[in-house]
């Protein structure tokens, strides 16, 4: 059981195309779009970095939301997604910083490419998420949907204890700014319940 934040490196989750141009708003068969889709992911993925930090925590129904290691998280959707639960997997991941240098030089030199690069980071940090995920189902773990600040009624400030929890500074290099946005930008924080 991880009583303590662990941190691990994956694998390169495989690329779903059709979600990067679903995230970049485009469509698939425009060839000169394609054209440009592979020459960002030629430049982009060796820049990323796949690396989580996972924890377990004790979880209890409170009014209005619930208690994770006694630290409140004001949200009924919470609640009602960890029902049944009375442990929660708190994980953060993150794709690095050095993908979001290179989106801010193209948002000024290249709009597109930048679009692109942006919708490639979405992508990656979600196709992270199902590959921490899956990691923790194949050591035997039964989880419910996951959950992150900012979905339904639970609100980003839940980012604050989340970070705590899971020491996201230190083990990550993750860090909060004052708007409580994520630095590195393409990193996700979520809580899933364990179904016993």
């Amino acid at each position: 059981m991880l009583t303590r934040p662990t941190v691990y490196t994956l694998p390169p989750p495989p690329i779903d195309r059709r979600e990067v141009l679903r995230y970049a708003g485009g469509r698939e068969g425009d060839s000169e779009t394609d054209a440009l889709l592979d020459r960002v992911i030629g430049e982009a993925m060796p820049l990323y970095t796949y690396t989580a930090v996972l924890r377990q925590a004790a979880i209890e129904p409170i009014g209005g939301g619930v208690a994770i290691e006694g630290l409140p998280f004001p949200s009924r959707a919470l609640a009602d997604a960890l029902r049944g639960a009375r442990r929660a997997l708190l994980f953060a991941v993150t794709v690095g910083p050095r993908a979001d240098r290179l989106l801010s030089r193209y948002a000024r030199l290249s709009p597109a490419r930048a679009l692109l690069l942006d919708a490639l980071g979405s992508e990656r940090a979600e196709a992270l998420c199902e590959a921490t995920e899956a990691r923790a189902r194949a050591e035997g773990l039964r989880l419910s949907r996951r959950f992150s600040p900012g979905y339904g009624d639970l609100p980003l400030t839940a980012q604050r204890p989340l970070f705590s929890l899971l020491d996201c500074e230190r083990t990550l290099g993750l860090t909060l700014n004052a708007s409580l946005l994520m630095s590195p930008a393409k990193s996700v924080t979520a809580i899933a319940g364990i179904l016993d």
